[in-house]
């Protein structure tokens, strides 16, 4: 029987898991915060392995949670459906978009130590094809933080040139990216400086890989 992947959120990140765990043979549920509905085109293009519902029964469905929203949102998560499941956390800290957070500007804790303090259950696990590169413990996931150098600028392809912003932004949406090995990963996270996540004072992420005019 095979595994099955529950994913709660939305966006690129959660479309490609869910693409990857599907090709690779896991059965996949879906969810986001407006409901299964919403979800029918994807689900219908990822096949018969694939199937929408709540964020509650996806965590409960799911022998691995992918947790996948902004920090505003951690508070919404279905924690009892979580408990005792394996969760992997893709969320990152953006105070532009999720607001400041004394305890992240003062680098008291990572964004996945509040997703684990507030759900008291969940561990890491790399899966789909991906090497697992141990960077340390949960307290030290700020190394792939936003700003740091391990942090999404490695990955993408070379987008063509003369593209408008729209055809950018489809472009990134189907680059397959460029495979970054273990070692190198491992000398980017070495190299990580603590205290870079973007803020208003500490200007625009080293992740701005967005081209001028488009916004989102």
């Amino acid at each position: 029987m095979p595994l099955t992947l529950g994913l709660i959120g939305s966006g690129a990140i959660r479309t490609a898991l869910a693409r990857l765990a599907v090709a690779a043979g896991l059965d996949v549920v879906l969810s986001n915060s407006r409901g299964p509905e919403t979800l029918s085109e994807l689900v219908d293009t990822l096949g018969s392995h694939a199937r929408a519902a709540t964020p509650a029964e996806a965590a409960q469905a799911g022998d691995l949670v992918v947790v996948t929203v902004p920090l505003t949102a951690l508070d919404r998560l279905p924690a009892d459906a979580l408990n005792g499941k394996i969760v992997l956390d893709t969320g990152n800290y953006h105070p532009q978009r999720d607001g400041q957070t004394a305890e992240l500007d003062n680098d008291e804790i990572t964004s996945s130590g509040l997703l684990q303090r507030q759900q008291e259950t969940g561990h890491p696990l790399d899966l789909l094809g991906y090497d697992a590169v141990d960077i340390g413990m949960l307290a030290d996931s700020w190394r792939s933080e936003p700003n740091n150098p391990v942090y999404v600028e490695p990955y993408p392809g070379v987008a063509p040139e003369g593209l408008e912003p729209k055809e950018w932004w489809v472009w990134s949406l189907e680059d397959p990216g460029t495979p970054v090995g273990a070692a190198q990963v491992r000398e980017l996270v070495a190299s990580a400086e603590r205290g870079l996540v973007a803020s208003a004072e500490r200007g625009p992420s080293r992740a701005g890989l967005l081209p001028a005019g488009l916004t989102l």
